[in-house]
C-alpha cells in the first residue's frame, strides 16, 4: 500500500513539474529576442526557437527577418525594427507564432514596415491576432514570473542549418522560388555574425 501511495505521489509530482511552463514557437523569420526584462541570447552557431514560460501574459520582443532570391546568384535580406507584442499563456496549452509570409521581397518589405504576427495554440485552427504594444516594466512579482528558461536548439554548424519547407507554400511552384537554399541561408548569417564569431566560425571549418 505504500508503495502504491508513494509511486501516486512521484507521478503527480513528475505531472506538476512538466506542466510548470509552456511552449512558445517561433518559425524562422521570427527571431525572438527579450521576454519582458529578459534577454534571450541569440548566436551565429545557434538560435532560440523555443520559448518556454509559466503560465500568465507576457510582453515578448521580437524581430522580422527574410531572405529572398533576386535571380539566379542574388538574393535580398529583408528586415523589420524590433517590436513588442504582449500574449497570454494558458496552462497545459503549446503555441505557434505564425503569420502570412510575403511571396516576394516588396510585399515583405510592406510587412516588415507594419508586422502582424499571431499566436495559435497547436491543435487548434484559430490564430489569435497579436496586437503591438510599447515595452512597459512589469510588477517585481511578474518579472519573477517570465525568467522562465528559454530552450534553445541544439548548436550547429553555419553549413548545416537546414532550411524547412512550410507544408503549404503560397502560390504553388511558383512560392517555391521564393524559397532561401542553404547557400544564400549561409552568406545571410555569415552577414549577422560578429567578427569574433566568424572568427570561431573559420577556425572551426579549417579543423
Amino acid at each position: 500500500m505504500r508503495k502504491l501511495v508513494l509511486l501516486s505521489s512521484v507521478l503527480m509530482l513528475l505531472n506538476s513539474v512538466s506542466s510548470v511552463a509552456e511552449t512558445i514557437h517561433f518559425p524562422e523569420e521570427l527571431v525572438p529576442l527579450q521576454v519582458g526584462d529578459r534577454l534571450i541570447e541569440q548566436s551565429f552557431f545557434s538560435r532560440v526557437d523555443d520559448v518556454e514560460l509559466a503560465p500568465g501574459t507576457y510582453q515578448l520582443k521580437m524581430k522580422y527577418t527574410d531572405l529572398y532570391e533576386q535571380g539566379y546568384d542574388d538574393h535580398q535580406v529583408v528586415e523589420s525594427e524590433p517590436f513588442w507584442v504582449e500574449v497570454t499563456v494558458e496552462n497545459g496549452k503549446d503555441y505557434d507564432v505564425v503569420f502570412n509570409r510575403a511571396s516576394n521581397a516588396v510585399a515583405a518589405q510592406v510587412f516588415a514596415e507594419s508586422p502582424q504576427v499571431s499566436l495559435k495554440a497547436k491543435g487548434s485552427e484559430l490564430a489569435m491576432p497579436l496586437s503591438i504594444v510599447s515595452y512597459r516594466a512589469q510588477p517585481t512579482s511578474a518579472q519573477a514570473v517570465a525568467t522562465a528558461p528559454v530552450a534553445s536548439s541544439i548548436s550547429k554548424p553555419a553549413t548545416a542549418v537546414p532550411v524547412t519547407l512550410p507544408a503549404k507554400v503560397p502560390g504553388g511552384q511558383a512560392g517555391l522560388k521564393n524559397m532561401p537554399n542553404a547557400a544564400a541561408m549561409l552568406e545571410f548569417w555569415w552577414q549577422q555574425a560578429s567578427p569574433e564569431e566568424r572568427r570561431a566560425f573559420l577556425q572551426k571549418v579549417s579543423n
